[in-house]
């Protein structure tokens, strides 16, 4: 479909009349500062969805918005394209550097230092033992997200539109739902943060309740627009970001160094455990991973994809998160930080840090909570198309309208994860690893081995028909079958299994390895039953 219409587009006659042969619509129209290349742009991500070979089949989300409020949606370059994928002439993003500084900047905030500090708070590991555990599982964990983000040029395809090839039309619903439920717990985790900083620079004045509420706005307002205007964000937000850090890392630097160590030997439980929750925080992003590269350039060699998204990943990460176990580790030897971490959380610790600098530091704290938003905003746009990928129907809603809704779920989840913060995000980490090492397992194994890494295998046309896709049964065979194994491997405060109490939580590398391995003769006997 999407074929046909560029090919019409190009035609003599489609030139001349100004019009789509398709819909027989106008060229949208913007300011006087607008591209053609734009204007086309945004001229299909409305018609698809209402042409089909020039036969007008249903309105498109654009059509159904009135025509002053879409004017103005154009005008602020906001994404009206959902998730259906992109043909070969959409994808012409060649800044492909931007890969990195949107990853960067994601990662490029205090939510790092707040895992970090698990470490010493919760496993009870010394300084050195936290580093080395989040350098190797951010090392292993990202690998994951790294893959999957090259699918984004070659296919042309949003994440979950290319699990249907795996897990089917339907059927693909599920780990839908499971990726909404993760984005929304991390972005809830997020606000919790960012309220719980901008109630310690006020004093309390603001409560960490009204400060969640306004990170969630502000994530809203960027994520309204889409890509282009989340691209030009993540561009330039981890810079004052990383200054922040630094300047927090300089002014509490002797602070630092009062490290106290753990009074009981550390165990491999403990060290597999948190090894787990440091996966937890990368593994995810393999899930939206192609989201953010389907607007790039097919041509681009898939090393450079992973290598810029793999390191996007880990390099702000490692650093934040050990900056995160230095300051757990300090807490002890350093009562004022201890009284501001047990009053407001992490940001609590970060404005006794930087009590010494007056204003400025406060100034500081501020920017803090703002890097924030790097990390939400991106989470927030993956959601909403996680929305539209999850029944058909909503595939007519425009994407941006989820936005708005994104924003009305959040708010109440994470006021409720208040309340018990630490315990309520180490239990949602460790279940969020199973599922999302799960998935891992089997979209990568059907790529490598049943499309023997074969990206033409992956016939566009089909993205949104059920009855040529696979059934998915073997896709969520494997997960159940996973499970099984997965059970007893879970270490979580409301249960333990029988290999977690001695080995520590291995769940998510048991989800990812017997995924795999099922799914391989699953999908097999599934083909050869069906057809397809």
């Amino acid at each position: 479909m999407a074929e046909q219409y560029f090919t019409d587009e190009k035609s003599p006659s489609s030139t001349a009349m100004g019009t789509c042969n398709h819909c027989q619509r106008p060229p949208c129209r913007h300011s006087p500062t607008s591209s053609s290349e734009i204007d086309g742009e945004e001229h299909r991500a409305g018609c698809v969805s209402t042409c089909d070979f020039g036969k007008c089949s249903q309105s498109a989300p654009s059509e159904r918005i009135p025509s002053v409020a879409r004017k103005l949606l154009r005008a602020g370059r906001v994404e009206e394209n959902g998730i259906r994928p992109l043909a070969a002439e959409e994808r012409k993003q060649k800044r492909f550097c931007n890969i990195f500084t949107v990853w960067f900047s994601i990662n490029s905030n205090i939510l790092g230092i707040t895992f970090g500090m698990l470490g010493p708070l919760v496993y009870n590991l010394s300084l050195r033992d936290s580093i080395l555990v989040i350098v190797f599982f951010n090392l292993l964990a990202a690998i994951a997200a790294g893959i999957l983000a090259t699918f984004g040029p070659k296919t042309g395809m949003r994440q979950m539109i290319h699990a249907r090839y795996s897990f089917g039309r339907y059927l693909v619903s599920i780990p839908v739902l499971l990726n909404l439920a993760t984005l929304t717990g991390f972005t809830a985790i997020i606000c919790v943060v960012g309220g719980e900083c901008l109630s310690a620079i006020s004093s309390g004045t603001i409560t960490p309740n009204v400060g969640i509420v306004v990170i969630s706005i502000l994530s809203l307002i960027v994520s309204f627009a889409g890509f282009k205007v989340l691209h030009i964000f993540e561009t330039f937000s981890f810079i004052p970001a990383l200054i922040s850090i630094i300047i927090a890392a300089g002014v509490g630097g002797s602070g630092l160094k009062q490290q106290k160590e753990p009074a009981a030997p550390v165990t491999a439980a403990d060290i597999l455990t948190f090894g787990m929750i440091i996966a937890a925080y990368q593994i995810p992003w393999a899930a939206i991973a192609s989201d953010l590269t389907t607007y790039f350039d097919p041509k681009v060699p898939s090393w450079r994809v992973f290598h810029y998204t793999y390191w996007g990943l880990v390099i702000p990460t490692v650093l934040l998160m050990s900056l995160g176990a230095a300051i757990a580790g300090a807490l002890p030897n350093n009562p004022i930080w201890e009284e501001g971490h047990d009053a407001y959380g992490v940001g609590g610790v970060l404005a006794a840090m930087l009590s010494s600098a007056g204003g400025f530091g406060k100034f500081v704290v501020v920017l803090q909570t703002l890097s924030l938003l790097g990390n939400t905003c991106g989470s927030f746009y993956a959601i909403t198309l996680n929305f539209q990928a999850l029944a058909p129907i909503l595939f007519k809603v425009p994407r941006y309208v989820f936005a708005v809704v994104v924003t009305a779920i959040i708010i109440p989840v994470a006021i409720y994860a208040y309340r018990d913060f630490y315990a309520g995000l180490n239990n949602f980490m460790s279940l969020i690893s199973y599922w999302s090492a799960a998935f891992v397992g089997i979209v990568m194994t059907d790529h490598v081995v049943i499309r023997r890494c074969r990206f033409d295998s992956y016939d566009q046309t089909l993205w949104d028909k059920g009855s040529k896709l696979p059934l998915g049964v073997a896709a969520i065979s494997s997960g159940v079958v996973a499970f099984g194994l997965v059970v007893p491997c879970m270490k979580e405060e409301w249960y333990v299994g029988p290999i977690a109490e001695k080995a520590g939580d291995i769940g998510f590398e048991v989800a990812f390895a017997l995924s795999a391995l099922a799914y391989v003769p699953l999908r097999i006997l599934e083909e050869r039953f069906t057809g397809r």
